[in-house]
């Protein structure tokens, strides 16, 4: 299956993609593992992401188009694969679209993941990460530490990263609205969206998505 996945932040896209490909057994492809992987192999679209990203500047879509076209074409994609930030805008879906069309292939399904705003804030806001190490990392609601503030694993501070605010989600979910949500309806004229909640444990999701994407009624 070739399957586009949509969500705002805070839906839960990274971990259901993982879920999603592995469930599917195609490869899951983000755009951040594009550009790691370029930049760090080298190549020239990697040298050219890296010369924007290095001068503060957004990476023009033709070179994201770029790394999402060498990477579909790659043989562990010949018999599918899942995008997973890309495409970000109307521009790249149009180009996926031609760039799909003139290799033969099409999409089978774009999987929107639907999180109610407030939800999405709460998910996000309550985060809170150890100084110590990153990797730990709890909620104030859904996995609260022991006692507040404090890394139930090595006992370091915990704290509220930047872009974890209430205000920088909102500014996140207001650019999601106008840069990323217009190409639900531009898939749904393909008759191409499946809308489910995101709502629920992660394998209650993976299940509803699976259901979904099989064409059965999503619980």
């Amino acid at each position: 299956m070739r399957i586009v996945l949509v969500g705002p932040p805070g839906a839960g896209k990274g971990t259901q993609a993982a879920f999603l490909a592995r469930n599917l057994s195609i490869p899951h492809i983000s755009t951040g593992d594009l550009f790691r992987a370029n930049i760090s192999q080298g190549t020239e679209l990697g040298k050219q992401a890296k010369a924007y990203m290095d001068a503060g500047n957004l990476v023009p879509d033709e070179v994201t188009i770029g790394m999402a076209k060498d990477r579909m074409e790659q043989p562990d994609a010949e018999s599918g694969f899942l995008l997973d930030g890309f495409p970000r805008n109307v521009a790249q879906a149009k180009a996926l679209d031609a760039t799909l069309e003139a290799a033969d292939m099409k999409l089978d399904a774009v999987l929107d993941l639907e999180v109610p705003e407030d939800e999405v804030v709460k998910r996000i806001a309550g985060r809170r990460i150890c100084r110590n190490d990153s990797a730990h990392v709890f909620h104030v609601t859904y996995s609260p530490p022991k006692q507040e503030g404090v890394c139930d694993v090595c006992g370091g501070e915990l704290y509220q990263r930047d872009d974890d605010s209430e205000e920088t989600v909102r500014t996140r979910l207001e650019v999601y609205h106008t840069q990323t949500e217009p190409i639900i309806d531009h898939y749904r004229a393909q008759g191409l969206v499946v809308t489910i909640s995101a709502l629920g444990k992660v394998d209650e999701v993976t299940d509803r998505a699976m259901a979904a994407l099989r064409g059965e009624h999503a619980a």
